[in-house]
């Protein structure tokens, strides 16, 4: 908080969020404006679940956060929020958590980052979400970020930095989003295609052809001959080492 000017942050109260229950959350405690990272990949205390109506009660903090910022949002607001992979393709509490999401906010754009941007603290593959409140998603924009040219993944000595971002800033069209045209990084997929599939919106870019990864048989087979030229060179080395010590 110091970074970012606030000298005296004697006012924020360090609380868990979600333990108040969902239905006290009113008009008065909503905002314009969410940007966040909630904590995700962990789970709640007992009882936290228990605060949110049944159609949305797990113990998986992102989806309890995603429900809590639909319901703080005022019509018109907008949200910029940090989720896994996970909420995208997870079913169940997450299917409906989506279907809410999609029907009261236009869920108009995903970033999906590279796996990379949390390590070394973890793997999970992430995605920047960005909606906002007052009318249902027609369709949805995806942007893939690539890692940069001439570098394999992020790490500590080389996190993700904003400057990274300026090609998705150029495409993103400024504050109404208008100009926005497919590329090898960005696509849109209309809300049916998103409804038949049981809104699971963990969509890969259609723009990159699938590895193919050869035959089974084939891989195998390859596999077999590799584990027996492997055995050879130890037989090999065991002749020699043996025949070293008799010296």
């Amino acid at each position: 908080m110091l970074l970012h000017g606030i000298e005296d942050p004697s006012f924020v109260r360090r609380d868990n969020t979600l333990a108040k229950p969902y239905r006290e959350w009113g008009v008065a405690d909503q905002v314009n404006v969410i940007i966040t990272n909630p904590p995700f990949g962990g789970v709640e205390e007992d009882g936290i679940q228990d605060n949110f109506p049944a159609e949305f009660r797990t113990r998986e903090t992102a989806d309890l956060f995603l429900a809590l910022f639909i319901r703080l949002l005022k019509p018109g607001g907008r949200a910029g929020v940090v989720l896994p992979d996970g909420t995208l393709f997870g079913e169940g509490v997450k299917t409906r958590m989506k279907q809410q999401l999609l029907a009261e906010c236009n869920l108009h754009t995903v970033v999906r980052l590279p796996n990379s941007v949390f390590r070394p603290y973890a793997s999970i593959g992430t995605n920047l979400l960005f909606f906002e409140k007052g009318t249902p998603t027609e369709e949805i924009w995806y942007y893939e970020q690539p890692v940069p040219e001439g570098q394999k993944a992020y790490s500590m000595t080389r996190p993700i930095r904003a400057e990274h971002f300026a090609d998705c800033v150029a495409w993103w069209g400024g504050p109404n989003r208008e100009g926005r045209v497919e590329t090898e990084q960005a696509w849109r997929v209309p809300i049916a295609q998103i409804q038949e599939r049981n809104y699971n919106l963990d969509l890969k870019n259609p723009h990159v052809a699938a590895a193919d990864h050869g035959d089974p048989e084939e891989l195998l087979a390859d596999l077999q001959t590799a584990e027996q030229k492997a055995a050879n060179l130890r037989d090999q080395l065991k002749a020699i080492l043996a025949e070293a010590l008799l010296r």
